[in-house]
């Protein structure tokens, strides 16, 4: 009877394990990632748009292909087994937001006292 409670816990574990994609699930992040870097490269080489333009489409591309590789390489949902997943990553963007934007303010504040003087 103990060794059928060991398997069923072991079974169990690997139920509720990482999921894993499917290859066509990779070749879709991979081409998207593809495309999402693509676009931004030919702008900046053919310098078809104003720079301000340039810089607000790689910084908006950026961000969905940070969305393509979490869903299709990271394979985070909205499932309750990735809840935990999910929370512990938007914590770390906050912390990295946070000491980003810290040491700019830090660094401009530096910039300007040290020029007034």
């Amino acid at each position: 009877m103990e060794h059928s409670n060991v398997s069923a816990g072991h079974g169990s574990h690997a139920a509720g394990g990482a999921s894993h994609g499917s290859v066509k699930s990779y070749v879709i992040g991979f081409v998207l990632a593809v495309i999402l870097t693509v676009i931004p490269f030919k702008m900046v080489m053919d310098g078809s748009a104003a720079p301000s333009t340039i810089l607000v489409v790689i910084l908006a591309l950026a961000v969905v292909q940070i969305l393509v590789h979490m869903v299709y390489f990271l394979h985070l949902d909205r499932s309750s087994e990735q809840r935990w997943n999910v929370i512990v990553l938007a914590f770390t963007a906050l912390i990295l937001l946070i000491v980003v934007a810290g040491s700019l303010w830090i660094m401009h504040n530096m910039n300007v006292n040290m020029m007034a003087h």
